[in-house]
């Protein structure tokens, strides 16, 4: 886990740092976020939360079930993304019911930058899907979750171009390289062109990546690190920065599994 002015994550190269550790052994404890600003208009600010500490690492990969579970992408096309919007934000309206059956309920936002196709509401309905998914970190039995759209929340989902995302975890001293995502303070940054392309190894089942974006940006927020594979043919950890290869594990994106076993491997120191 990169704290503050952490090191950036180049997806690219197996020398960029996504550190973090995940332990199993000694569950982190939740942070506590700063509010989020109330969107006015509809719509937000791209300026990431100025919490001092914020956590920042990239991305991650696996795959979902259910509401939350992917499905094979259809697009034979590849989508055009555009490298830069303008840094403001609608938010998806309406909201969820708890999910978890954990002590502390996390409440957030999911917000998308302003000109993109996707809607607002579809991506939400995409993300409440995974965070309530069994296999995900509400098999804590420590968290819960509940999408808001008013007043403050605890973190912010956030879609955006690869530009806009560069100008957020810039400021907390990152590189995404208008490549990856980023954790930072409260806000978890999803960069467009993951959410639509994946990686090489979902390339097949885009939904299942986003799950795991979802997944290992919000574990961060959690206070789970990096981990590494814990050995060929197991499962893939969601802490794992399976952007950078596989290491002989497979494919996953849930942090539990079916059984509700956290699934781990060595921390990355």
């Amino acid at each position: 886990m990169v704290i503050a002015a952490a090191v950036a994550v180049n997806w690219t190269t197996s020398s960029s740092s996504d550190a973090a550790d995940g332990s199993a052994s000694s569950p982190p404890s939740v942070p506590s976020p700063d509010p989020t600003p109330e969107p006015s208009g509809g719509t937000e600010s791209g300026k990431a939360s100025e919490k001092p500490g914020g956590k920042a690492d990239e991305k991650a990969d696996s795959e979902p079930s259910g509401k939350g579970s992917p499905s094979a992408s259809s697009s034979s096309s590849t989508p055009k993304i555009p490298a830069t919007g303008p840094g403001t934000f609608a938010t998806a309206g309406g909201g969820s019911g708890t999910v978890g059956k954990g002590s502390r309920v996390l409440s957030y936002k999911v917000v998308v930058e302003d000109g993109l196709t996707q809607s607002a509401a579809d991506v939400a309905e995409q993300v409440e899907g995974i965070l309530a998914d069994p296999r995900g970190w509400t098999a804590d039995g420590r968290s819960g979750f509940r999408r808001v759209s008013s007043g403050t929340a605890d973190f912010v989902v956030r879609l955006a171009t690869p530009g806009t995302v560069d100008a957020i975890c810039g400021r907390y001293g990152l590189n995404t390289r208008g490549e990856v995502n980023c954790n930072v303070g409260k806000d978890v940054v999803v960069n467009l062109k993951r959410w639509l392309l994946a990686t090489p190894v979902y390339a097949a089942d885009v939904d299942a990546y986003r799950a795991l974006i979802i997944n290992h940006e919000v574990g961060h927020f959690l206070g789970h690190g990096h981990v590494t594979c814990p050995g060929a043919g197991k499962p893939a950890p969601a802490m794992m920065q399976q952007i950078k290869g596989m290491l002989g594990c497979k494919p996953n994106v849930w942090p539990y599994d079916a059984n509700g076993r956290f699934v781990t491997g060595p921390a990355v120191s």
